[in-house]
């Protein structure tokens, strides 16, 4: 480090850089110590002499921990600015960082927001489901909204049936044949055609799967199924009046009804 007997033109004392830069004496001090931003020189009386360069320097630290790096990761991400194409580099990947967090700021936005659409239309308190509805943004799993409408046993059966990974498996295949069935429906295929038949088969067995073959859970999933009407969006997954012609001739070709004694509230 340089020494100078007087500050030199194009040199701050550290409380003249702390000032422009916007950050304490002791921060510059405290940054010398880690040796994340050392002075460019000294002046004979020990006084530590700091230059615009040290300013962009700051920048890039301030900007990495604005962004959630520690002291250690920042020394490890520091350029040296000793070339134009130095001083690009670093700005570059300062907005690289930048445009990273803002993704995953908006991401965690978007979140709170569609949480907030659901706590509103719960009728009560239930931070249990909340976390449940929390889990599932985070698995950016698009069929979230329907947490609300299952009762604390049903998500307890849930909870016990499937962990994180197969109940997204079991998610991307009910999605996969839902709309395998809206399109049939969509091309007029008719319910009773053998490609809707052997799509209804399909979806009647994750049904199945669901329940783990206990029909006690159809009234729930049916009242299900009515709530999601009212849903955003939520008929883009649901096949109405096609799907369910499709099971009576399912179940008529197999003799057999699993809905006998199962009622359902009318909207």
């Amino acid at each position: 480090m340089a020494k100078y007997a007087a500050i030199p033109q194009g040199y701050m004392t550290v409380g003249e850089a702390a000032k422009k830069m916007g950050v304490t004496v002791r921060t510059l001090q405290y940054y010398d110590k880690e040796g994340l931003l050392s002075p460019s020189a000294e002046s004979s009386g020990g006084r530590r002499l700091y230059t615009d360069k040290d300013f962009v320097k700051l920048h890039q630290i301030l900007s990495l921990k604005s962004l959630g790096f520690s002291l250690e990761d920042i020394k490890k991400r520091l350029i040296s600015l000793d070339t134009p194409a130095d001083v690009a580099e670093a700005l570059t990947k300062q907005a690289d960082e930048i445009r990273c967090k803002i993704e995953q700021l908006s991401e965690t936005l978007t979140a709170i927001e569609q949480l907030k659409a659901e706590v509103l239309q719960m009728q009560s308190v239930d931070f249990k489901k909340y976390a449940d509805i929390i889990v599932n943004l985070q698995m950016k799993n698009e069929f979230y909204y329907l947490l609300k409408w299952f009762d604390t046993e049903t998500l307890d059966y849930i909870r016990s049936r499937f962990d994180k990974e197969s109940g997204l498996d079991f998610l991307e295949r009910f999605q996969r044949l839902s709309n395998g069935l809206l399109q049939l429906e969509k091309d007029g295929i008719p319910p009773e055609s053998e490609e809707c038949q052997q799509l209804t088969g399909t979806y009647w067995s994750l049904i199945l799967e669901f329940t783990g073959g206990d029909m006690s859970l159809l009234p729930k999933l049916m009242e299900i199924g009515s709530s999601i009407k009212n849903e955003p969006g939520g008929q883009s997954q649901i096949t109405g009046a096609y799907l369910e012609s499709a099971l009576h001739i399912y179940f008529s070709k197999l003799g057999v009804n699993p809905f006998d004694g199962v009622s359902q509230n009318e909207d």
